[in-house]
């Protein structure tokens, strides 16, 4: 998935394989981190998300809450795209998080994934950024 989205050195995307995996198994434990995949009929994996419950400051209409659905690792396997894979995970946990009373659902889109979002009604937001470290230029 990284390797699609920005041109990093292969042992920064091994380096960081390991390190994913240890956070994601503390967030399963700890069941702040969901996954949600998607199987073909040949019992092959489609595609796949997760949704992390992210800490969150308390504000107006969340108050107490402590933490919000952020939607991240979005990836649907190049010979299901464009088939609505994506769109079934993402619904899938916009209803997790409704049924759940979560006020909103978060997510940063790639370029690439804008055009779902934007079908299923996420809006843009406010958010600025100041990257300190430099990353490495998108790829294709």
């Amino acid at each position: 998935m990284w390797g699609e989205l920005r041109r990093y050195p292969k042992a920064d995307l091994d380096e960081h394989d390991g390190t994913y995996a240890r956070w994601v198994r503390r967030g399963l434990r700890t069941r702040r981190f969901l996954a949600f995949v998607v199987e073909a009929p040949s019992r092959t994996v489609a595609g796949s998300g997760c949704l992390w419950l992210m800490p969150s400051q308390p504000r107006p209409g969340a108050l107490g809450r402590g933490e919000i659905p952020y939607i991240l690792s979005m990836y649907s396997e190049p010979e299901f795209r464009h088939r609505g894979v994506a769109s079934m995970i993402v619904k899938a946990m916009v209803d997790w998080s409704r049924q759940r009373g979560f006020a909103r659902v978060l997510l940063h889109a790639s370029r690439f994934g804008r055009p779902l979002y934007a079908r299923l009604g996420f809006e843009p937001s406010s958010e600025m950024r100041l990257e300190l470290v430099p990353q490495p230029p998108p790829a294709g």
